[in-house]
């Protein structure tokens, strides 16, 4: 009998769960998850045979020690900052880890160690990062197989809500909210046409593309942190073009500039009169009210939109003109949008979320420039089972099985570029509906 504990009992939890225990009886596990809401575990368990829900607190260093130490296998789905507690007890008590966090530094130094201890520690295994590495190292691997070489690579991805479920906003919170209000500040970095490309975070979501999904039309996506990191893990030193960009619906990008340009996404300093604070004086502690002018006109001369303009309208149904109030000090303006955006961009039971997919890739071969399109959509089943819950948790899952069946050869601090690791996710990916569509086009003579 082989021992999985599952570090996490979240969101994204449930269909990883329900593979883990509906495979347990043939593979001869037990499965363990393990949370500081013992009802999340005791639900996401649901009364199986071979499930245990415990109440877990990951610094309690005895507790986590012995869990870890009786497991074959952690999976591990505490905030990426602290993969590496679990990790360090997982090095010293000869324990497989799995995360489908990016790989962090302090992970990247044990590599050396969990290398000769024999162990695999592998990361990266989700949704993006994750059915994003390995969809994109099937397409690189093929194409270079028959000769082609590759000359741009460009990948989009974004979690939205389904057309059906979608609203004024054209979105709702289906992963972390933190992560969406701080998602591409920094200076985003790519590679064009041979070139290395900046785009600082405040002209972000003005340099936006568009992204056609077939069967459900535009998208818009703007770049998405450092997509230079890429070429080596794709081993495309030589591409041209190597871009990487989050989708999200027409209009999204346009709104969201807004809050930037407006400061409402600033996250550096804490407003010292945040306590307390009506949502209206917020947004007017950013600009100026106009003599003489209404408050929606003022926020429309602040944008230099007009006052029916879709932008403006949105910020107004947020409640940002309205007399509801923050109730925690020391706040930064990241804090209170994001408090502000919870209310109304809540994921409710009866929603559908999305993820979307897409990689196009152009090669050369045979005198011609070919480029193969390869897309994928994902929708929630309803009952937990959301879109999310199934990209991020059946790659590690199925990932785990693999690695219990000592059917991955590699050790040491992985991701999944590599052919044992993605060609049988992606295989058994498909079964559970996760598949990529792939359409080619000649685009004209080489060179």
């Amino acid at each position: 009998m082989k021992k999985i504990f599952v570090i996490g009992a979240g969101r994204s939890t449930t269909t990883m769960v329900q593979y883990l225990l509906d495979h347990s009886e043939m593979e001869d596990w037990v499965v363990t998850v393990g949370d500081l809401n013992l009802s999340a575990a005791e639900e996401k368990v649901n009364g199986h045979p071979r499930g245990r829900a415990i109440l877990f607190d990951a610094f309690d260093r005895d507790h986590r020690r012995r869990e870890i130490g009786e497991a074959d296998l952690v999976i591990s789905l505490l905030p990426p900052e602290l993969h590496v507690i679990a990790a360090e007890d997982c090095l010293d008590l000869d324990t497989n880890l799995v995360t489908a966090s990016y790989v962090s530094e302090d992970m990247k130094m044990m590599d050396e160690a969990v290398r000769a201890g024999g162990l695999i520690f592998l990361n990266e295994v989700g949704a993006d990062p994750g059915i994003d590495h390995m969809s994109a190292m099937d397409m690189i691997d093929r194409v270079s197989g028959i000769g082609g070489k590759v000359i741009s690579f460009r990948s989009y991805c974004g979690a939205v809500i389904a057309p059906e479920s979608n609203n004024l906003w054209g979105y709702k919170f289906t992963w972390a909210p933190r992560n969406i209000i701080l998602a591409g500040q920094g200076i985003a970095q790519y590679r064009q046409n041979g070139k290395i490309k900046y785009l600082p975070y405040h002209h972000l979501f003005r340099r936006y593309d568009e992204v056609d999904i077939p069967g459900y039309g535009k998208f818009e996506a703007y770049a998405n942190r450092n997509s230079l990191n890429y070429i080596p893990l794709y081993g495309l030193e030589s591409t041209q073009t190597m871009y990487r960009a989050t989708l999200r619906y027409p209009g999204f990008c346009d709104m969201w500039h807004a809050f930037v340009e407006i400061g409402l996404t600033d996250n550096s300093m804490k407003l010292s009169n945040s306590r307390g604070i009506t949502f209206r004086d917020f947004l007017f502690s950013f600009i100026n009210e106009v003599p003489g002018k209404s408050d929606r006109e003022s926020l429309a001369l602040f944008l230099q939109r007009p006052e029916d303009d879709i932008v403006v309208q949105k910020i107004v149904a947020l409640g940002l003109l309205g007399s509801e109030i923050y109730p925690d000090a020391n706040a930064s303006a990241a804090d209170i949008l994001q408090y502000i955006l919870s209310k109304r961009w809540a994921f409710k039971d009866d929603d559908t979320d999305m993820l979307v997919m897409q990689h196009k890739l152009e090669y050369e071969l045979n005198g011609k420039v070919r480029q193969l399109t390869s897309s994928m959509v994902d929708k929630g089943r309803g009952r937990g089972h959301t879109a999310i819950s199934r990209t991020v948790g059946l790659p590690v899952a199925m990932a785990s099985r693999l690695i219990l069946r000592g059917e991955i050869p590699e050790t040491g601090v992985i991701i999944p570029n590599v052919k044992s690791v993605y060609t049988p996710l992606l295989k058994e990916l498909e079964e559970y509906g996760i598949a990529f569509h792939e359409e080619e086009a000649v685009l004209g003579p080489a060179g």
